[in-house]
């Protein structure tokens, strides 16, 4: 199977049950989650919508769809990954605000958060499509972006904001957030008056929570940069050729697959978040089984050991023993003295004269 197509797999599996399990469980509503929410959005329509095109040109060797299709493929593409970024320059904005001023964001800032993000983001990646710059295919001819060999002053003065504005100051953003965050903590630590057991938890939770957002930033950049390296080569070198194809697909795979990490991290260094997946899993389990038990079986039939009833009443004159077998998983049979014939159990009446044995049989 395809690389690209196993990460398209495994981030859509990831989204949705980080999508889920912040949906079943109320613990998990936090306006730093709902951020957390966006950018598992944006890395599910990555997969959805964006990495497809890629896949199957790449089983057939070259680009085979439409110039529209092209478009799409660079403009959702350009879309979802800005949000990405900026979704975690607002999370590094959000611990900043927390730890070193003190404040507590609420869902009415989260959500105006995540609605200037999106509109940020469709603002630089829809210019494109008014004339500033274009969507075509990139170098490696396996998907589309903007088009970064271009010399035309339009198209060059595009691109420099365009990596000003949607990379450069995003990562300003989170050095100097994460920065001033590891300053404050360390700050706190060292003062002995603050050295009460609630603090240093407070506090131990803090450094924590910023190293699992480091770690997401860590792995966001280590796998943008190189792209984003080869897009400026392409931009600003002195010939239009000088990145080769094959130096230039590596970069744009490992950029793509960057999204797939996110949730994993998340999962592995949040404690809260392992327990409410833990019990979603064993929840989907038990309805499995559940489901298993309640589906109608097919009788079986067991072998039963033959039983042999003699008459009781028989005046001291042994009769000929009766054979009785049947299948059943508890059957109670009511023989007479006199005819052995098999009755039901409601048949048996207090005015009856006949001796009766009862006896009930279980299988083996």
């Amino acid at each position: 199977m395809n690389p690209l197509n196993e990460t398209s797999v495994v981030r859509s599996s990831e989204d949705s049950l980080f999508a889920q399990g912040t949906y079943k469980f109320k613990r998990l509503r936090t306006p730093t989650n709902l951020l957390l929410m966006n950018i598992s959005l944006s890395d599910f329509l990555v997969s959805v919508t964006g990495i497809n095109f890629t896949f199957v040109a790449c089983v057939k060797g070259g680009w085979i769809w439409s110039r529209a299709t092209c478009v799409w493929d660079g403009f959702s593409n350009s879309l979802f990954g800005i949000v990405s970024i900026m979704t975690l320059a607002a999370l590094a904005y959000e611990r900043y605000i927390r730890v070193v001023h003190a404040q507590v964001v609420d869902f009415p800032w989260a959500w105006r958060a995540v609605g200037h993000i999106w509109l940020y983001s469709l603002v630089w990646t829809g210019a494109p499509l008014i004339g500033w710059n274009r969507y075509t295919l990139e170098v490696h001819r396996l998907g589309c972006s903007l088009d970064w060999a271009s010399k035309d002053p339009n198209d060059a003065s595009f691109i420099l904001l365009f990596l000003l504005a949607c990379f450069i100051v995003p990562v300003g953003i989170m050095v100097y957030c994460y920065g001033n965050i590891l300053y404050t903590v360390k700050m706190l630590r060292s003062i002995q008056d603050l050295q009460t057991v609630q603090i240093i938890k407070i506090l131990r939770y803090e450094k924590k929570v910023a190293v699992m957002f480091l770690l997401m930033i860590g792995c966001f950049l280590l796998c943008w940069t190189p792209y984003a390296v080869v897009s400026m080569l392409e931009a600003f070198g002195r010939h239009r050729n000088m990145v080769s194809p094959t130096a230039a697909i590596i970069p744009s795979f490992f950029a793509k697959s960057s999204t797939a990490y996110n949730p994993l991290i998340y999962a592995f260094m949040s404690r809260k978040f392992r327990r409410c997946l833990l019990q979603l899993l064993c929840s989907r389990l038990s309805w499995l089984q559940h489901g298993l038990k309640e589906r109608p079986l097919a009788p079986v039939e067991r072998p039963i050991r033959p039983i042999f009833v003699s008459d009781g009443c028989s005046g001291g004159r042994e009769r000929p023993k009766k054979r009785v077998t049947f299948n059943s998983s508890s059957i109670v049979f009511i023989i007479t003295s006199d005819n052995l014939q098999h009755m039901d159990v409601s048949s048996s009446k207090t005015g009856s004269e006949s001796q009766v044995n009862v006896i009930q049989v279980r299988p083996l």
